[in-house]
């Protein structure tokens, strides 16, 4: 029942894939036991290489820099202590990108290390520089390598799994495929610790809400994502018209094969409208600072009319935030409607929820725009994310 009617789209769509991101996973690359798996990311850098040769572009978004810290500094399990994962990130960061620069080179292909955190994309600015950085490695024919920076970022700014720096990848260099590699066959109907007769979806719709139920939490030591958070990337990704596959990393030639167009895996096909690039950054953004509180009427005139957020529809403001910040819009329900960038600080919208824009005058010194949050910067958040 969860076979998409764009599945041979979604495959095709793959084959033709000119820019893609690929994602792979602790468990693929290190273990407690050998450290890094050096002949399998050579593997992985040599299939890189053949797809720089069609033509195509190939950014890597690669875990394991804990794990191999971990490894290098004997210790037998990854730590709770922040202080302590950021030490051993910033041991095993020295390991893992040697290992991939090396096997890139002796392809004759250049390599680039690109460390973020959240804050890198949150931020305007700086993701409209790291977009241009990565653009401009990609037209030399440089590998990005992209790895979250554990060893600065906090719970307060880390992106929480790579699955979703991939995705944000994704949508920051407009992809027009992620593959998501993991130490599994694809997304299952079941749990095979339960049911071993469990299946892999081939294909699905990335916003099919039953997928939910399908996700589970990580079961291994070393990385902080499950199948949970590979579906939730595969909606952001969906999010700027990328199509997701999720795929065994174990597969030999996995990479040349899926863009080949060979049927692996689970496929979460995308949205055929991708959204522009300004409102992509916004759909992205994972941390709102504040919440506006919406009537019904303004909910059905912003989903079903596309119009920008006016006062006239808030009914509550919470969080501290300025303009220019990103806000949510919730319904009375508290569930998620949209999220946009605010023309009004919190205190602003505090005085002046409920009335009309030409009321504003009378609460407030300075009056920029009559909307709260104009159409143009604000988005709808299908899956109630």
């Amino acid at each position: 029942m969860f076979e998409s009617e764009g599945e041979g789209a979604g495959r095709k769509r793959l084959a033709d894939a000119r820019r893609v991101v690929v994602k792979v996973g602790s468990s693929l690359l290190t273990s407690l036991d050998s450290g890094l798996e050096t002949s399998r990311i050579e593997s992985y850098c040599q299939q890189i290489g053949r797809l720089l040769e069609t033509g195509r572009e190939v950014i890597l978004v690669t875990s394991g820099s804990i794990a191999e810290g971990c490894k290098r500094l004997g210790w037998a399990r990854r730590p709770a202590e922040v202080h302590l994962l950021q030490a051993a990130a910033a041991v095993g960061q020295m390991g893992l990108i040697q290992v991939y620069e090396q096997a890139l080179r002796s392809l004759n292909t250049g390599s680039a290390m690109v460390m973020l955190t959240h804050e890198d994309l949150a931020d305007r600015q700086r993701y409209l520089n790291a977009r241009a950085t990565l653009g401009a490695l990609l037209r030399m024919g440089v590998v990005p390598i992209i790895n979250e920076n554990d060893t600065v970022a906090t719970d307060e700014i880390r992106f929480g799994d790579n699955d979703t720096l991939g995705a944000l990848v994704a949508n920051l260099v407009e992809a027009d495929a992620l593959i998501i590699l993991t130490d599994v066959a694809g997304l299952l109907d079941g749990d095979p610790r339960v049911n071993p007769a469990a299946n892999v979806i081939s294909s699905a719709g990335a916003m099919d809400a039953t997928l939910d139920q399908m996700a589970g939490g990580s079961t291994g030591g070393l990385g902080r994502g499950g199948m949970v958070t590979k579906v939730r990337a595969a909606r952001l990704a969906a999010r700027s018209g990328a199509h997701t596959v999720i795929a065994s990393g174990h597969e030999p030639r996995i990479l040349e094969r899926l863009i080949e167009g060979e049927v692996i895996g689970t496929c979460l096909t995308a949205e055929l409208n991708p959204l522009a690039a300004r409102k992509r950054w916004i759909a992205g953004q994972l941390r709102a600072r504040g919440d506006l509180v919406l009537d019904a009427g303004a909910v059905v005139a912003i989903q079903e009319r596309g119009v920008s957020l006016l006062a006239v529809g808030v009914k509550g403001v919470s969080g501290q935030f300025r303009r220019g910040d990103m806000v949510r819009c919730l319904d009375q329900s508290g569930a998620v409607v949209a999220q946009g960038l605010t023309n009004y600080s919190s205190s602003e919208v505090s005085l002046v929820r409920g009335l009309s824009s030409d009321e504003y005058v009378t609460v407030l010194e300075h009056v920029a725009e009559p909307e709260i949050v104009h159409r143009d910067n604000l988005v709808l958040m299908q899956d109630g994310s």
